[in-house]
């Protein structure tokens, strides 16, 4: 296509831009029977782990006027509920790799503190199991437990689901009865290990050795109790040496017909500060779902799962992540203290894009993490702020649900080279980022303009039924790309815009640069 441009000045969240627009339309067409696949709530996770001041300081500070009669802070969880948390993964990450779970139950003054060794702290252990268990009831989120593949053992995996899923009876269930809690937590989804692939977890294994292992523990903790849902641990590594598709492969055969999801862990970063090789790298993830889709799908056709679901994909672990990675911003109390700009909440936004526009096989994500370490909510001692990567979590969390939809788009694409296009299978793309789900009449089209100087003129065509009554529109945007917020001065936010009359099969909209747009209407 070839566009020319228009000058036109356009309202960018109070501030006055001036802006060129394309003359000629993009075009997003809807068809509400090119259904991908249910979109399963559970991909608006979150992941908290015992690191730096997530849980000490973060969800947990018995000590603060802030907090309720458990210690946890309740700024912290009105921020978290905001964001329609659905599942939040515990207790790590690096940390799980050498925690025995019964050092963090019973009285606690009789919990012992032992040495960390994954961040280099002293844990004290006066936040665990019960802990966690009581904070996600209060939040309204589901936990999911990961288990210690690293130093840990299959039966101590098993005595956990025991412990937190066995009404009465054995001896695990009563203990937890002993320690106030007579009815079960029922902890539904569990994790077989972290990032095991990985030279830095403690207790790294190959892909045969960690496939036997969490083989074994799967029969144990299904047998114990067979309703739990249980995830593998998939490739965290892509670098140097790494084999993931060896990985990857051994694992999905081996646990073919164990595991309900394969575990895939990505984080990225713009350390050269490249824009649009940034703003592209949500599409690694969407090239390398479908890579481990391609696996799955071959082991499916040996498996023997009865009438169990097939095996889905779960990014248990995605984010931007680079200026705390390494050296002393790395490690200790204050660890992976990450301070967001608003291009990393585009980057955000392309990441929830491309789990529903995968919706059939992505069937849960856990952004890490939630409060202080590498997150959306950020604390001091006496307040917090919602830092930039919160509002389009935020926002897609609370209104893209439904079934996602197979769109055709086109707009005028950029060009890249280098590694950014060679991990995600291509070399272009297009600077309108869009996905949209649909529930009972109700469209949500979500849309990155990710052109740095251009507002996008676009044509949104219905081709099944006619768009009625209005659109609202939200939008996240910021008065640049490197802007942050801090306490009391959040710049980047979601805005409501001004409602978009919509009639007939055809709604034109002009997207903003440097913006993440939603538009919510029917189509009857």
């Amino acid at each position: 296509m070839k566009f020319t441009k228009l000058l036109t000045v356009i309202a960018v969240s109070g501030i006055l831009a001036a802006a060129p627009i394309f003359s000629q339309n993009a075009r997003i067409k809807i068809d509400t029977d090119r259904i991908i696949g249910e979109v399963n709530p559970n991909i608006y996770g979150n992941f908290v782990e015992h690191l730096g001041r997530c849980v000490y300081g973060g969800i947990y500070d018995p000590d603060s006027p802030l907090s309720d009669d458990m210690g946890f802070r309740k700024d912290v969880m009105e921020a978290a509920r905001a964001l329609n948390v659905t599942l939040v993964r515990y207790p790590g990450g690096n940390f799980v790799s050498n925690y025995h779970w019964l050092d963090g139950v019973g009285p606690k003054e009789e919990r012992v503190p032992r040495m960390e060794l994954a961040w280099n702290v002293l844990e004290t252990n006066q936040f665990g199991t019960n802990e966690f268990a009581e904070w996600s009831r209060r939040l309204g989120a589901e936990p999911f437990f990961t288990v210690n593949m690293g130093t840990g053992t299959i039966e101590e995996a098993r005595r956990w689901v025991e412990y937190t899923n066995i009404k009465e009876g054995p001896y695990y269930a009563e203990l937890r009865r002993k320690h106030g809690y007579p009815e079960p937590h029922n902890i539904r989804y569990w994790a077989l290990g972290n990032e095991m692939d990985g030279w830095w977890q403690m207790g790294a294994l190959n892909a045969e050795d960690y496939s036997k292992k969490a083989r074994e523990a799967a029969k144990l903790m299904r047998w114990t109790d067979p309703s739990i849902k249980i995830v593998a641990a998939g490739s965290s590594s892509y670098g140097g040496d790494a084999d993931p598709d060896h990985w990857n492969s051994t694992v999905l055969r081996e646990l073919r017909n164990y595991a309900d999801y394969i575990a895939l862990h990505t984080y990225v970063g713009n350390r050269t500060n490249d824009y649009y090789n940034f703003v592209a790298t949500p599409h690694i993830m969407e090239h390398r779902t479908r890579v481990v889709r391609g696996m799955i799908d071959r082991e499916m056709q040996h498996a023997d799962r009865g009438s169990r679901d097939p095996i889905y994909i779960a990014w248990t672990e995605y984010n931007v992540w680079y200026r705390t990675m390494g050296g002393e911003a790395g490690t200790g109390p204050r660890a992976l203290e990450e301070h967001y700009n608003f291009e990393d909440a585009l980057v955000i936004a392309g990441f929830l894009n491309g789990f529903i526009r995968n919706a059939d096989i992505i069937k849960m994500a856990n952004m890490a993490q939630l409060v202080n370490v590498i997150a959306p909510i950020f604390t001091n001692e006496t307040d917090l702020f919602r830092q930039t990567i919160y509002f389009p979590l935020e926002l897609f969390a609370n209104h893209a649900h439904g079934v996602s939809l197979d769109l055709f788009v086109e707009c005028e694409e950029f060009t890249l080279t280098g590694s950014t296009a060679s991990e995600a299978g291509r070399n272009t793309f297009p600077y309108l980022d869009v996905s949209a789900t649909y529930n009972d009449g109700e469209v949500v089209i979500a849309v990155v303009n990710r052109h740095k100087d251009e507002a996008i003129r676009t044509d949104i065509i219905s081709q099944t039924g006619n768009f009625s009554g209005n659109f609202t529109v939200y939008e996240i945007t910021g008065p640049d790309i490197k802007a942050v917020n801090d306490f009391g001065n959040e710049v980047v936010k979601t805005v409501e815009k001004p409602q978009v009359r919509a009639r007939g099969d055809k709604v034109t909209y002009t997207f903003p640069p440097l913006s993440i747009t939603m538009l919510k209407g029917r189509i009857d």
